[in-house]
């Protein structure tokens, strides 16, 4: 008789281990890549723009509650993007009604 997945038991042991070592409240991290996070947020451009008075847009609102908090922390403590201002974008979940912890902001 021949044992189906014998190859991706050490894997699946590591990540096991490598999930259960890490700091409680560390286990939530964004899924999505730095960029994939970006392009997700394109329906917030106008609300994020440096000097905008535009709030955000239902779309925008709906993106970011679907991109959640991990990943607006990600894009956020991440590297500068052009024309967008980093504390508008962190008041987006306020605006937005969306329930997120306050991001942690790397020095």
């Amino acid at each position: 008789m021949k044992c189906f997945g014998t190859k991706a038991l050490p894997p699946l042991m590591l990540m096991l281990v490598m999930t259960s070592l890490m700091e409680p409240g560390k286990a939530a991290s964004c899924p999505s890549t730095f960029f994939s996070a970006l392009v997700q947020l394109i329906p917030c451009r106008a609300a994020v723009a440096p000097f905008s008075p535009l709030p955000p847009t239902e779309a925008c609102c709906n993106a970011l509650k679907a991109l959640g908090q991990p990943c607006l922390c990600v894009l956020v403590n991440g590297p500068p993007i052009s024309g967008v201002d980093r504390n508008m974008a962190l008041q987006l979940p306020e605006k937005c009604t969306a329930n997120f912890e306050p991001c942690e902001m790397m020095k």
